[in-house]
């Protein structure tokens, strides 16, 4: 059975830092590429980061480019999603999503809240 499970999210204050994981199992993982997607309260979709199978090729919104770090363990099959300085719009449910052309797979999301 595929599974992706993120963990991490949680309650902030304006200027904190997260981190995020999304554990993978019952495929490839290190065939995959891998990305983060949030979605606000009343929102639509938004594409946050994405890294390439083998983690050396990184992408960021610009919305938080210098923010924030995607990053994998490809033995750990685990995806990381490092946010710092935050800020009241990164509050949103943080979705990871493993893609290889053909197929994909989405977690079932944590809520990150920034609030003071």
């Amino acid at each position: 059975e595929v599974q992706l499970v993120e963990s991490g999210g949680g309650l902030v204050q304006p200027g904190g830092s997260l981190r995020l994981s999304c554990a993978a199992s019952g495929f490839s993982f290190k065939y995959y590429d891998m990305t983060w997607v949030r979605q606000a309260p009343g929102k639509g979709p938004e594409w946050v980061a994405s890294i390439n199978e083998g983690g050396e090729s990184s992408y960021y919104a610009d919305s938080v480019k210098g923010r924030f770090t995607i990053s994998r363990d490809n033995a750990k099959n685990t995806l990381y999603l490092q946010m710092s300085s935050l800020k009241p719009e990164d509050t949103a449910v943080y979705y990871c999503y493993a893609h290889d052309g053909y197929s994909g797979f989405w977690g079932q999301g944590t809520q990150v809240t920034v609030s003071s």
